[in-house]
């Protein structure tokens, strides 16, 4: 395969999201609580993988799609208003912003890199939610194909998937997170050498704070790159942060994701 890019192409009209059906489904009285969310996925354990956090992050992330189109309000980092109508108003949303057919990236890793890469990659997310039913049989979707049956086959040689008698394959739990440290973790190590600094992984829970000095793309995504004097870590990037490069910033790691307290504000940005 040569150098191919996943991207998806479409029209414009769009159909509503399951991620708007839940956010739907969990908000209470017209607010819907990342909390809340977490607590309830972690109570039913469906989510594969187990990536509760990344999972709930990934229907915030869908809100702040939203909030800049002015359909749904943020009160803070728990809470979000929600409009009785969210589903048809955001399905409204997504058709109406293009009239014309629009190609939207996926990953900006292509298929080859994808397959022996260290991190999470959108390969790893279609693997383990069973993703292939979309997949054509031909061209692109036959290349994806081909593309998630190796890294399906670099897992196992990896330790981090296993084949049984049946020729079902199981992950490793939580291995999205478990690929996104291993990679930060490389990545770190080999900044460390440029820098001159050490570089320590920040771990969950934990608060972060020095100078935002930068970013950069691995395959797990887009991370900030956050300087003290004597050390740096990588946490994941939000776009709340772009403005804010050259400053002091300080935040809290939360499974895959960053709490930022930014500046002069008393609120947490998410």
């Amino acid at each position: 395969m040569g150098r191919t890019v996943p991207g998806q192409l479409g029209p414009a009209e769009a159909a509503a999201r399951p991620s708007d059906r839940t956010i739907t489904a969990i908000a209470k009285d017209g607010i819907y609580r990342p909390s809340r969310h977490l607590e309830q996925a972690k109570f039913e354990g469906r989510v594969p993988g187990g990536d509760y956090e990344g999972y709930v992050d990934a229907h915030v992330r869908r809100l702040e799609a939203l909030r800049r189109a002015g359909i749904v309000e943020r009160i803070d980092a728990d809470q979000w208003r929600i409009p009785d109508d969210l589903v048809s108003r955001a399905a409204a949303h997504d058709a109406g912003r293009d009239s014309q057919a629009s190609v939207r990236v996926l990953s900006p890793v292509d298929l080859n890199k994808q397959i022996g890469s260290d991190g999470a990659t959108w390969l790893d997310r279609r693997l383990i939610h069973g993703e292939t039913a979309d997949l054509a049989p031909t061209g692109f979707g036959q290349q994806v194909r081909e593309a998630m049956d190796q890294r399906r086959e670099h897992h196992i040689e990896q330790g981090d998937a296993t084949r049984s008698r049946d020729s079902r394959v199981f992950y490793r739990r939580n291995l999205l997170a478990i690929l996104r440290e291993r990679e930060v973790a490389g990545v770190g190590s080999d900044m460390a050498l440029s820098k001159g600094l050490p570089f320590r992984a920040a771990t969950d829970g934990e608060s972060v704070s020095g100078k935002f000095t930068g970013t950069v793309h691995l395959s797990s995504g887009k991370f900030a790159v956050v300087e003290k004097s004597h050390e740096f870590t990588l946490v994941p990037w939000r776009p709340i942060i772009d403005r804010q490069l050259g400053r002091e910033v300080m935040g809290i790691v939360q499974g895959g994701s960053v709490s930022w307290q930014l500046g002069r504000q008393r609120g947490l940005e998410r």
